[in-house]
C-alpha cells in the first residue's frame, strides 16, 4: 500500500489526502473499528458532537499506540449551539468528552441560515483557536454566500469546507469557489449512501480497467479532483481497500466519464444546506 500524501491547509498545517469517517461508530465496538482504522494507516479521523461518539474517538486515540501528534482529529459544532457563548462551551465539552487537550480540526456542522447565527459560531471558533483549543478551523455544508459573509465580517478564511460530494453530486461550482478562496474541500459520504453508486455499470466498467473496486475508483476520483474524501468502513478489508488508491491514475477521459454521472438532483434527500435546519 502506497503512503498517503499530505495536503497543506491555508493555515500552514497538513492533513492526509484521505480521512476516516466515524458516523455511527459508537461505544466499545466503535472504539474497535476506529483503532483498526488507525492501525490500517488512517491518520485523519472525522467525528462530530451530533454523532455522540467523541468519547469513543478519544478512547481509540488513547488505546491505539500511535503518538497523538501523528493524528488529526476532527469534530463539529451542532446547529443548535451557534450562539457565541454556547459555541465556546460546546467546544470545551467536546474536548472533555474526548478527553483531549485540543482538536486538530473543528468545523461548524451546518450554516443553519434559517437561524442565522453561523457568524457568531464562526467568531467562537476563531476565539477557540486563539485559546489553543483548536489547531485548524473550518466549516461544513457552507455555500458561497455563507463563506463570503464570515470571511468579510471576521477576516478569517476557513481552512476546510466539508460538503456532500460523490459522482452523483460532484459539486463543481462549490469546489471551484472553495479553491479560489484557498479552502480545502472535504467530502462526506464520498461513496454515496443508500443509492446504487457502487453498482453503476459505467463505474464498474472503468474500475475493471484499473483492476480496482468501484469504491477505490471513486475515492481516487476525489483525490484527483483535489478533494479529501472521508469514507467510513468497519471491516478490516474495506478499511485497507479504501486507502489503496495511490498506485494508479485515472485518465482524463475516464475522469470526464465519471463527471457525466453528476446530476442536479443527485444530493442525498433532505441535505440541502440552504434550507435544512439542524437542531
Amino acid at each position: 500500500m502506497s503512503s498517503i500524501p499530505q495536503i497543506k491547509l491555508n493555515d500552514g498545517t497538513n492533513i492526509p489526502a484521505v480521512g476516516f469517517g466515524t458516523y455511527k461508530l459508537n461505544g466499545r465496538e466503535g472504539v474497535k473499528s476506529i483503532i483498526s482504522a488507525i492501525h490500517n494507516g488512517y491518520r485523519l479521523l472525522d467525528s462530530a458532537f451530533n454523532y455522540e461518539n467523541e468519547g469513543a474517538v478519544g478512547e481509540a486515540v488513547r488505546q491505539c499506540g500511535i503518538s497523538r501528534d501523528q493524528l488529526r482529529i476532527t469534530s463539529k459544532l451542532p446547529g443548535r449551539r451557534h450562539q457565541y457563548d454556547q459555541a465556546l462551551l460546546t467546544i470545551e465539552e467536546s474536548l472533555y468528552r474526548a478527553q483531549l487537550d485540543y482538536y486538530d480540526i473543528y468545523l461548524i456542522h451546518w450554516p443553519n441560515p434559517i437561524t442565522g447565527k453561523y457568524l457568531e459560531a464562526w467568531e467562537a471558533l476563531v476565539e477557540a483557536k486563539k485559546r489553543g483549543m483548536i489547531k485548524s478551523i473550518g466549516v461544513s455544508n457552507f455555500l458561497p454566500e455563507h463563506l463570503d459573509r464570515i470571511i468579510k465580517e471576521t477576516g478569517v478564511t476557513p481552512s476546510i469546507n466539508q460538503v456532500e460530494l460523490h459522482p452523483y453530486f460532484s459539486q463543481a461550482k462549490q469546489r471551484a469557489y472553495d479553491k479560489k478562496l484557498g479552502i480545502v474541500t472535504e467530502a462526506w459520504s464520498p461513496l454515496g449512501r443508500a443509492n446504487d453508486l457502487l453498482t453503476h455499470p459505467i463505474l464498474k466498467e472503468i474500475a475493471k480497467n484499473y483492476h480496482k473496486s468501484v469504491g477505490q475508483l471513486i475515492l481516487r476520483w476525489h483525490v484527483q479532483l483535489g478533494v479529501v474524501p472521508i469514507p467510513k468502513a468497519t471491516s478490516d478489508q474495506r478499511q485497507k481497500e479504501n486507502l489503496d488508491i495511490f498506485d494508479f491514475d485515472i485518465t482524463t477521459e475516464d475522469m470526464q466519464k465519471i463527471d457525466t454521472l453528476s446530476k442536479p438532483d443527485g444530493r442525498l434527500k433532505g441535505q440541502d444546506p440552504s434550507k435544512y435546519e439542524e437542531f
